[in-house]
């Protein structure tokens, strides 16, 4: 039998007591956690070494702590700057009402059913309700992650944000700050920077807003009194998803107009990505070789992920929302308490408000975790020259990663201590593909990651467990279980045999 999205659970949890029951027996017949199986690592004095530090409560920083205690590496601690709730986009930045990926994908949840969005939906609304159920309610999905994060217990400290990441010795000295923050750093072996699209980057800010004031202007992922754009004239750059979603909460709001200045001369309509995603595409894309990666993740950049048809639906219903192609923003100025936009049209544009939908850049030189030495990662354009035709800035400065989701060195002996840095966010996706950040592969990206993190710490203490093997002497067997018997005289199995 074939089933899908719709075919109903017939023992699906009838509340969420009974599923978290569930999900408590599952784990308990996978045995999870384990035993931590990690010598421990000693520092001067009596200060403690984690085997990993994860930074980011979001659903990355939530699945991959869960991947890592799975594998039996309990001495970890997960910081998350936010307050309980807040952790990843999905309350704070993102405006979009619904996700874009289909309810079915499992997502987070590790290959356990109990613990995916479906069974953690059906459990408190039923079948019937799920089978009419179109796409996941963005805070609805914040409130999956809550739970998840609960039912898991694991053990995020909010409210604690990691200033720097520095190598001591063999080890990773992390500087913290924050209300929640208990010390003023902790050593690590490993660091898992599980920090989401803007991980290993920041949001692209283009030059042309630098002379304007910030109150005349923001970026789709600031905070934006939305309420304060009634009955005012607002630009937005752009027509990706976080463009078409910031345009629709400024029009939901009151905007008197909302025009949309977009570079392309055609509205981008298909998702590329999402014709060939499958297993295979997983597991093959980090093994393709730099070119052929290189042409997807170009391929895909140029053609640009549209946004969904619903956020885009949102937008046009209104009368005074406005579309206009081939109309790349060139300048901008104030005159007197307007904002003049100058345009690739020669038409200029006047607004009280700006808003880019311009994303994120990857740019580990924007990261000031990794002050003093990120100007050493190797990058893409480091490693490999496109063909003519083929060339791509943007992609140029994604991080050039190991096949462990760890940072490389531009020049060997260098900065070492950067095979400590495991990159568990958006900006893996050129390198590894995206298996950290996106809700279709971060279980299998999770369960990559923990493999790999174990196979380092065990390697670099190999001699402590193989000193365990010469040591350990546990008997199977006491000496009752059998009797010792003389071998039989050959004379006698002659007899034997004659007789």
């Amino acid at each position: 039998m074939v089933y899908n999205a719709q075919t109903p659970l017939q023992s699906a949890a009838k509340s969420l007591p009974e599923l978290e029951q569930r999900v408590r027996d599952d784990l308990a017949c996978l045995c999870y956690p384990p035993a931590n199986w990690v010598v421990p690592t000693a520092a001067d004095g009596e200060e403690k070494v984690h085997d990993v530090v994860v930074i980011g409560g979001g659903m990355c920083g939530l699945v991959a702590s869960f991947a890592l205690i799975g594998a039996g590496i309990q001495n970890i601690r997960i910081f998350d700057r936010n307050p309980p709730g807040l952790e990843g986009p999905w309350l704070t930045y993102a405006r979009m009402e619904t996700l874009r990926s289909p309810k079915q994908l499992t997502g987070p949840a590790y290959g356990i059913a109990s613990l995916t969005f479906r069974a953690w939906y059906i459990a408190q609304f039923g079948n019937d309700t799920w089978a009419t159920l179109d796409k996941i309610p963005r805070p609805m999905w914040m409130e999956y992650l809550c739970w998840y994060r609960k039912v898991l217990g694991l053990p995020v400290e909010n409210g604690v944000e990691v200033k720097t990441i520095q190598p001591e010795g063999a080890l990773m000295r992390l500087t913290l700050t924050g209300d929640g923050a208990p010390e003023k750093s902790v050593l690590a072996r490993k660091v898992v920077m599980a920090t989401g699209r803007d991980g290993m980057g920041q949001p692209s800010i283009p030059d042309f807003v630098k002379s304007l004031p910030q109150k005349y202007w923001a970026h789709s992922s600031h905070e934006i009194d939305f309420a304060a754009l009634r009955g005012k004239r607002v630009v937005v750059v752009g027509v990706g998803a976080s463009a078409v979603d910031n345009a629709a909460e400024a029009l939901e709001a009151g905007a008197a107009e909302v025009r949309h200045l977009i570079r392309r001369k055609e509205m981008p309509c298909i998702n590329k990505l999402m014709g060939i995603g499958s297993f295979g595409f997983t597991a093959a894309f980090p093994q393709l070789g730099d070119a052929r990666r290189w042409q997807i993740m170009n391929y895909s950049l140029r053609t640009q992920t549209p946004a969904p048809r619903g956020s885009t639906m949102r937008v046009s219903r209104h009368p005074n929302a406005y579309f206009h192609f081939d109309a790349a923003v060139e300048k901008t100025e104030l005159d007197g308490g307007e904002i003049v936009i100058e345009t690739s049209q020669g038409k200029p544009v006047r607004a009280d408000f700006l808003i880019l939908g311009t994303g994120f850049g990857v740019d580990p030189l924007a990261r000031k975790e990794l002050d003093g030495y990120a100007d050493k990662i190797l990058l893409w354009q480091d490693r490999f020259t496109p063909p003519a035709g083929e060339e791509n800035a943007h992609l140029g400065k994604f991080p050039y990663l190991a096949g462990d989701f760890t940072l490389l060195e531009r020049e060997p002996g260098q900065v070492p201590w950067l095979a400590n840095i495991h990159s568990f966010n958006s900006g893996a996706a050129a390198s590894l593909g995206k298996v950290s950040g996106d809700i279709p592969g971060i279980s299998e990206g999770a369960a990559w990651l923990a493999r790999e993190i174990a196979a380092k710490l065990y390697t670099e203490n190999f001699d402590q467990y193989w000193q365990r093997l010469l040591d350990y002497d546990t008997p199977e067997l006491r000496g009752d279980e059998w009797t010792a018997s003389p071998l039989p005289d050959i004379a006698e199995i002659t007899a034997r045999k004659q007789a």
